[in-house]
């Protein structure tokens, strides 16, 4: 079994985090095998040099900086409120599924009243946030669970499990994908973990960090093999915000780009490599 290992965090105080000294091999995560053992990219430093690059040109966000000093905070946000929070990130931007969120807590107090309401109600709550009947199937459905198995709607136990094991626990739940996982991982119980969404899987996918051929769900394993614990947590927030505000970094849009002023407007060209 894999030993728990909490992030590291900032020194309180902090304005922006120091850059660290990497391991020189990859990382070695939970009992995943890597999908590419053979794609030597991205070394850990090309992950520090993407980082510190990123860092200078857009500090890391406030709203996500906030989680990397949770777990010294007095009342960080509880585990459950982080899964609900990402299943309704699904599909959508993120004001809307703020605004969904908003709304979910505003009309329904606690968790028990999302479990007594009709399933109509849920959506109707959440609507704002898009595929409303999907995502309040998934909502109820954990809940469901949770009743079944531990008899009270809470997840904080999962604060005392390793990777490996919040993995499988949040497995049983219907509707929970890997990104979902990773995300509950690395922003609520601060573990090292690197979720890949769009904007990240198309800019791996743009600087050669995976394989052409590689899908969402492959590029996950293999960076979270390849990237060193210590940058998973700032170069996850930092491409992602990147991959937000910049499309000709992205396989779809940079690589259709054809000015030398295009490619040298975004720092992340100057890191791909045939």
């Amino acid at each position: 079994m894999e030993r728990k290992r909490k992030r590291k965090q900032l020194v309180q105080g902090a304005e922006e985090p120091k850059p660290k000294p990497v391991r020189s091999g990859p990382t070695r995560t939970g009992t995943v095998k890597d999908p590419f053992p053979s794609h030597a990219r991205p070394t850990p430093q090309e992950c520090e040099a993407v980082r510190d690059t990123l860092l200078a040109l857009h500090g890391i966000p406030p709203e996500l900086a906030k989680y990397r000093d949770a777990v010294q905070s007095e009342s960080p946000e509880p585990v459950l409120d982080g899964l609900v929070r990402t299943v309704l990130s699904q599909n959508t931007t993120e004001t809307n599924s703020q605004k969904a969120f908003a709304s979910l807590k505003t009309s329904f107090p606690t968790w028990e009243h999302v479990f007594g309401a009709e399933s109509k109600d849920l959506e109707n709550a959440i609507r704002c946030g898009g595929l409303a009947p999907t995502k309040a199937s998934c909502i109820k459905n954990v809940l469901r669970c949770l009743r079944e198995r531990k008899g009270q709607f809470c997840l904080e136990y999962l604060r005392d499990l390793s990777v490996d094991e919040v993995k499988a626990e949040l497995s049983l739940f219907k509707g929970i994908g890997p990104k979902t996982v990773a995300c509950v991982l690395m922003f609520n119980l601060q573990q090292d973990d690197f979720p890949v969404d769009t904007h990240i899987f198309e800019i791996a996918k743009t600087m050669g960090w995976v394989p052409a051929v590689a899908d969402r769900n492959k590029s996950y394993l293999h960076l979270n093999q390849r990237i060193p614990n210590e940058l998973k947590f700032d170069l996850n927030c930092l491409m992602y915000t990147h991959g937000k505000l910049c499309r000709k970094c992205s396989s779809k849009k940079g690589n259709q780009q054809g000015g030398k002023g295009n490619d040298e407007s975004c720092p992340l060209l100057n890191y791909c490599k045939e």
